[in-house]
């Protein structure tokens, strides 16, 4: 393991952060339990005092097909997964084409678009060393409770990848901002959509400095440029105190603040 620095105002998507030490595991390594592990930083707002971070290293961005049987690395690109599923013609990954980061963030927060989620494909996942199966994983819509270190995963290979399943995701992208974001910020309520009570609170397009609530989608928090961290934050607790005020619904963050 080494220590790098990361700035998060390039690193992450929503280009807030600073300059910050973090620890890189290798393979082999003993993982350390005192530090908070990051991965694409894609639905990630880091504070100025964020916790001791840990990122797996290249050694875990790994994809390997035997005996039927897809096993994935969690630093592993969704984009690499794709075109990996693409190119071997292996079906069930195409909707990962719209989720950016890693598969160790699918899997920390069952990441899905619509009514495809990665523990619908998912066969088991190696937590602190050690392979558990899906089924035995405590999880549902936007989280999934590993209780500990996902440093792979493994998938039963299906045939026939889907172009035109991936083609109709990614049309879903037309109604996402362009400008830097973490993604949606909130999960959706039950039976609502997060984005639908923002626009009903009146905060569509509601600025604080260079952070926004998007004209296009409410849901998405945006940089228009020099955002920081404290602007983002008044945004979030601004909109979720409006929402339980008006509807009486308590929204649950979707990005992660550290």
């Amino acid at each position: 393991m080494f220590l790098k620095t990361i700035d998060f105002s390039k690193y992450s998507s929503i280009k807030i952060g600073q300059p910050t030490e973090v620890l890189m595991i290798e393979n082999g390594d003993k993982i350390p339990t005192d530090r908070y592990l990051i991965g694409g930083a894609n639905n990630l707002l880091i504070s100025p005092t964020p916790p001791p971070l840990m990122m797996l290293s290249k050694d875990f961005a790994t994809i390997e097909q035997k005996d039927g049987v897809l096993t994935i690395g969690a630093a592993m690109p969704t984009g690499r997964i794709v075109s990996y599923a693409k190119k071997y013609n292996i079906s069930g990954f195409e909707f990962c084409s719209k989720l950016p980061g890693t598969l160790g963030g699918m899997l920390a927060m069952n990441a899905g678009v619509k009514e495809y989620e990665i523990f619908n494909i998912l066969h088991s996942i190696k937590i602190d060393g050690e392979w558990i199966l899906a089924k035995e994983i405590e999880h549902g819509y936007r989280f999934a409770k590993l209780n500990g270190i996902a440093t792979h995963a493994q998938f039963k290979v299906k045939k026939d990848f889907n172009q035109s399943l991936l083609d109709e995701l990614l049309n879903l992208r037309s109604n996402q901002p362009l400008n830097p974001s973490a993604g949606s910020v909130f999960k959706n309520p039950k039976d609502d959509y997060a984005g639908r009570l923002i626009e009903a609170i009146g905060l569509k397009g509601h600025k604080k400095g260079d952070m926004e609530w998007s004209g296009i989608h409410a849901n998405f928090l945006v940089n228009l440029g020099s955002g920081t961290f404290e602007d983002a934050k008044y945004l979030i607790d601004l909109a979720k105190k409006r929402v339980f005020n008006e509807f009486c619904i308590e929204l649950q963050e979707e990005i992660k603040i550290l």
